[in-house]
């Protein structure tokens, strides 16, 4: 008897590579997406237009011959990339299709093995856009700024992001923010203060280049405002919890 899955899972838990993935499950010895997984399928992609696709991989359950189960989960992964085409969806130019048949390592759960992984990147809204929606009180995460280890040094890919701010800082005159920098994994405290020491290297990046510093203030809380529990479960909490946001202090 056929089990049916209705399910279609989202799962953001993977950052590898900036990469992001979203599941498809299937029904058992079928390439297609039944109904109700096609409609939420329909979905993630309304809501992901912006977003481009790396890679497709195919899996299958334990059941029935190695290379039926091959043919099988490639044909449920280029049942997706069709369907992914056929909604006009970016493609990276050298798209990665698999199947992988039940060779890869099984799942507890059968269903959970009848999927396929659609590993994608969402192409980042440009900071002035977010600026210009912001209300006094919102905060915003500097993403892609990062530092030498313990130090306030910002890596050399990091410095567009200062300049970006820089930008955005000179074409709203009247807006005013608070640098704020966070740690992880030291559950007993900053104690060499680099949370502030990272955004002081911020604050004086913007003074330097002619933002007034009535603009500008800083403030470091080591570990204190954690997102996620410290010690942290894995490397994207650390790095969640590991960052630089300003906070709108003025935006008129």
């Amino acid at each position: 008897m056929k089990k049916c899955l209705l399910l279609l899972l989202i799962s953001f838990v993977s950052k590898t590579f900036s990469q992001e993935k979203f599941s498809v499950y299937f029904d058992f010895d079928v390439h297609e997406v039944n109904r109700d997984s096609g409609q939420k399928l329909a979905d993630w992609i309304s809501k992901n237009k912006n977003a481009e696709i790396q890679k497709i991989y195919g899996y299958c359950d334990s059941v029935g011959s190695h290379s039926y189960n091959d043919k099988l989960a490639l044909h449920r992964a280029n049942f997706i990339e069709t369907a992914l085409r056929n909604s006009g969806m970016n493609m990276v130019e050298k798209l990665e299709v698999k199947g992988f048949g039940k060779r890869s390592e099984q799942l507890k759960d059968q269903a959970d093995n009848r999927r396929v992984d659609i590993y994608f990147q969402l192409k980042e809204e440009k900071m002035s856009s977010k600026i210009t929606q912001m209300k006094v009180g919102d905060k915003l995460r500097l993403k892609n700024l990062n530092f030498y280890n313990r130090s306030g040094v910002v890596l050399p890919k990091s410095e567009p992001v200062l300049v970006e701010l820089l930008e955005i800082m000179k074409q709203n005159p009247k807006l005013k923010i608070e640098i704020q920098g966070h740690i992880c994994c030291q559950p007993e405290g900053d104690r060499e203060d680099i949370s502030t020491l990272r955004c002081k290297t911020v604050y004086n990046y913007l003074i330097a280049n002619g933002i007034d510093k009535s603009r500008l203030s800083y403030k470091g809380f080591g570990s204190t405002m954690p997102l996620y529990p410290i010690p942290e479960r894995n490397e994207f909490e650390q790095d969640e919890n590991r960052r630089v946001e300003i906070q709108i202090l003025e935006n008129q």
